[in-house]
């Protein structure tokens, strides 16, 4: 399940990420929150301690029975301008950074495994049609 917080006025597809969810077969609550590069920039410098945006960022929670999942904060900006650099659908480019952050909230990490992160996004990508990941991309 998705409790989406959106705090910008565009309308969200949520379809793929949906799709992305079934795949993965989760059934723990997940908070999606979705921002514009201004508050993006503002959660990257206080958590992270990075004074830019950044089109997403995860926020794993412990796991314990019964408890959401974790928080991905999506930057509405930058998916749209994404999804016109590289040819696609906004909500492609959503459900791509949606993917990339769940697989963060499962423990995977692009930055320090040895390609399990990226495998797996190229098999959730496969398996469901979506474009090039974004792993893939920023090679």
């Amino acid at each position: 399940m998705i409790e989406i917080v959106n705090k910008t006025n565009e309308d969200i597809d949520m379809k793929k990420c949906e799709d992305i969810l079934e795949y993965l077969k989760i059934k723990d609550e997940i908070e999606l929150i979705v921002t514009d590069s201004n508050e993006m920039r503002e959660i990257n410098r206080n958590f992270r301690s990075i004074d830019k945006t950044t089109d997403v960022l995860s926020f794993p929670l412990e796991k314990v029975e019964g408890s959401p999942l974790g928080s991905i904060v999506i930057n509405i900006d930058m998916a749209k301008n994404n999804s016109k650099k590289f040819s696609h659908t906004p909500s492609e480019e959503f459900a791509l950074l949606f993917l990339h952050g769940v697989l963060h909230l499962l423990g995977f990490d692009h930055e320090t495994d040895d390609t399990q992160m990226r495998d797996k996004e190229f098999e959730v990508i496969s398996a469901l049609s979506l474009p090039k990941s974004l792993i893939v991309r920023g090679e």
